[in-house]
């Protein structure tokens, strides 16, 4: 607000794709090799493959050891779709190497990487059309913060094809045709520039030697126990090869929890608990996601209350100019918190307070007493905890005993 421009604003894709590598490379440093050296841990660059129970071959050399944990990470998947390997795709590995942005872009899939990069592209000038074969894109999330998000990439000219399934792709002149059947058998072809694949993720478990080692695993990952403890009991694993949830921090957690387990007795082993991940999708409006959605509790038969807080309730987003978006949170009937789901502004920061709680597992409404910072954000944190307080209050009972408690 306030600025104008006498001349055209152009951009320049090759300084916004620069800028991305800049920033993927600092974070790189963070985690020098040079760090670990210093603690005394050897590093050693190579493919590693089983021979045996407690071996494994590295660039020609055995390396034995008492405990291994492995953390290979995964992959972009690549759906086996008729003449795909034909063209050159594109996958969240290989975006921002591109010194020209393309005109158009075809997204197959409606998850958090899918959605994130469409948008950023239609923000960029590229018109972007998404592709899915179920029915609504981030099925993980909660509807209600879901249509928020989909209204505002509608709203951005973002095209959302849903109930599609990809059956063929073929080069063209202007790119690649994309062949598409609805599932009442109707077919349709899109054209675009180029493709990019967002339809999930592999894990690296290839030329390990797993069998070897004596380790199960299937195309999901390994198979690991509450402990993070693979078949071969002196090999335990963590990250997206031992977990449905493949985000970061997840991994981060698991690596804590298998480095104790392969370094200290049983007695001092710890189990992995999921029930208070976390996650946000970095679109605008942002989402985050915590516990159950109100559909899961629904369907588990407990019984539940919804409570709900917009953002234009915040004197921070108004101020900001961020007033799209609402918390809404899912306890019961004791008040401790189920799930808590949030579009808006940095809403993956909101919902920090709420993790706390339900880590916690105490009433939600104990965040409605502590003292937040004016003006900001998680202002929503407390005013949303305060609704079950508000709603007690309109009891008879407690209307009468503060009626009584009251000073004259």
């Amino acid at each position: 607000y306030g600025l104008k421009f006498k001349n055209k604003v152009d951009l320049d894709a090759n300084s916004v794709m620069t800028h991305v590598q800049g920033i993927v490379n600092e974070i790189a440093t963070h985690h020098p090799h040079e760090v670990f050296e210093k603690r005394g841990i050897d590093i050693i660059i190579g493919p590693p493959e089983f021979v045996d129970k407690s071996s494994i071959k590295v660039n020609d050399k055995i390396v034995t050891g008492k405990k291994y944990i492995l953390c290979t990470g995964s992959r972009p998947a690549i759906p086996p779709i008729k003449g795909l390997g034909e063209i050159d795709y594109l996958t969240n590995e290989n975006i921002f190497d591109l010194k020209t942005l393309p005109k158009s872009l075809i997204v197959l899939g409606g998850g958090p990487v899918g959605i994130e990069l469409s948008q950023a592209m239609n923000r960029l000038g590229v018109d972007v059309t998404i592709v899915k074969r179920s029915k609504g894109i981030l099925p993980k999330d909660d509807v209600d913060v879901v249509q928020v998000l989909e209204a505002s990439l509608k709203k951005e000219g973002l095209k959302i094809l849903t109930g599609k399934k990809t059956v063929r792709f073929r080069k063209t002149d202007k790119g690649v045709a994309v062949s598409l059947e609805s599932n009442d058998g109707s077919k349709q072809e899109l054209e675009a520039e180029r493709v990019l694949v967002a339809t999930g993720r592999v894990p690296n478990l290839e030329g390990l030697g797993l069998e070897s080692a004596g380790v199960k695993y299937d195309k999901e990952g390994l198979e690991v126990n509450h402990y993070l403890q693979t078949t071969n009991p002196n090999i335990f694993a963590c990250g997206d090869i031992a977990s449905k949830y493949k985000f970061s921090h997840v991994a981060a957690y698991q690596a804590s929890v298998s480095v104790r387990n392969a370094l200290f007795k049983r007695v001092a082993w710890s189990k992995v608990d999921y029930s208070n991940v976390a996650w946000a999708t970095f679109t605008d409006p942002e989402i985050a996601h915590l516990g159950q959605t109100e559909e899961e509790v629904f369907k588990s038969g407990k019984k539940y209350k919804v409570y709900t807080n917009d953002y234009t309730g915040s004197d921070r987003a108004v101020t900001d100019i961020e007033k799209e978006g609402f918390v809404k949170i899912i306890t019961d009937k004791k008040g401790i918190l189920l799930g808590a789901h949030i579009a808006g502004a940095n809403a993956g920061e909101v919902i920090q307070g709420f993790l706390i709680a339900k880590s916690l597992k105490i009433p939600v409404t104990k965040l409605a007493q502590v003292m937040y910072i004016y003006p900001t954000l998680s202002e929503l944190v407390k005013k949303t905890a305060a609704k079950p307080l508000f709603e007690k209050m309109d009891n008879p009972l407690i209307k009468f005993l503060l009626k009584a408690l009251r000073k004259k």
